[in-house]
């Protein structure tokens, strides 16, 4: 199998490691347009690079070697037509979240005539945690309602350390901070608490960072069964925070963003104890430790078992246009 990876910054490096650490059966290489990216991918991969993607495909054909399937792993606002392009040319895609729904219905129509296959990432449903959550909520919350307050933050200048925030994705007011956080937890959320029935969003500026958009939210969300709770987002936070609490009667639980720290109340000792175990995940020293690499591993394996045994993926395009409906919704502030 030959896969195509598009764009070489920090995400398609991670990709181009773990496949190469899971999958050393399958050969890559490598898109960008710029040079220091394919130079640096070529010496530390031992992959050959491209400018763009007609050019790996043709190429890589002439040598034999055709490409089956691309991961788009470029800047969100990218992705639209490079997907296109890739369906196009008959080879089915991963790709990166999108955050925007840009050529989203003409994407899926054309990946249902070409016969490919789109798999969206969602890294967080693919966490033990998550799935957790969900088991310890129905057998020992009783499947009822639960109330919840979650906050997610960091601030902007920290998520890249290395570049100027006025340099990424998350600085543009279509692909904000505060958006990719919701595009990113939202889809967990729902799978755990149910799908979202109402909201109530408040934003507002507190910093003085160079953006067109609002740096904090505090949203409150209504779950088709009951469950509701307060969701605290923003760019702001000197400290990378990701912490919840969850409870009804029957159950308190709560989760500071790694997979050894979600924990549950024992009624009968009073003592709060470990749901999960850490799991056996490695993690990049530029990111906080709530970027865990095992996920990003379960999520390539179920992007194989889509190519190689057709299993469904747990997040598709048609579920990720439904939860970039609700951002919508949130950032208009809309209820």
């Amino acid at each position: 199998m030959k896969l195509m990876v598009i764009g070489l910054g920090s995400m398609g490096k991670r990709r181009i490691r773990l496949i190469q650490r899971i999958r050393p059966d399958v050969s890559l290489c490598g898109v960008d347009s710029r040079e220091d990216r394919r130079q640096a991918a070529s010496r530390d991969f031992g992959i050959v690079c491209y400018t763009n993607p007609k050019e790996a495909v043709r190429k890589e054909a002439e040598k034999g070697e055709a490409v089956s399937a691309a991961l788009v792993c470029s800047s969100p606002l990218s992705h639209a037509g490079l997907i296109n392009q890739c369906l196009e040319g008959n080879l089915h895609v991963f790709t990166e979240i999108n955050l925007v729904r840009d050529g989203y219905r003409e994407n899926m129509a054309l990946a249902r005539e070409k016969g490919c296959k789109l798999f969206l990432s969602s890294t967080p449903v693919y966490r033990a945690e998550m799935r957790k959550m969900k088991e310890v909520l129905t057998k020992e919350g009783r499947g009822k309602a639960v109330s919840y307050t979650y906050h997610v933050g960091q601030y902007l200048p920290d998520w890249h350390p290395w570049e100027q925030y006025h340099d990424f994705f998350a600085a543009d007011k279509r692909t904000n901070g505060c958006r990719e956080i919701l595009a990113i937890e939202l889809p967990w959320m729902v799978k755990v608490f149910g799908k979202i029935t109402e909201i109530h969003a408040f934003k507002g500026n507190m910093t003085d960072l160079e953006i067109d958009y609002p740096d904090n939210y505090f949203i409150y969300l209504v779950h088709e069964g009951g469950s509701h709770g307060v969701f605290a987002v923003d760019v702001v936070c000197r400290e990378a925070v990701r912490h919840m609490e969850i409870y009804n009667e029957y159950i308190y639980m709560d989760w500071n963003g790694t997979p050894d720290s979600l924990r549950k109340k024992n009624l009968e000792t009073k003592e709060l104890e470990k749901v999960l175990e850490r799991e056996d995940y490695e993690r990049q020293k530029e990111y906080s430790a709530f970027v865990n690499e095992y996920a990003y591993i379960n999520e390539l394996e179920a992007f194989f078992q889509y190519l190689e045994k057709d299993v469904e993926p747990d997040y598709l395009f048609e579920d990720d246009w439904e939860i970039l409906k609700r951002v919508e919704q949130i950032e208009e502030g809309r209820g």
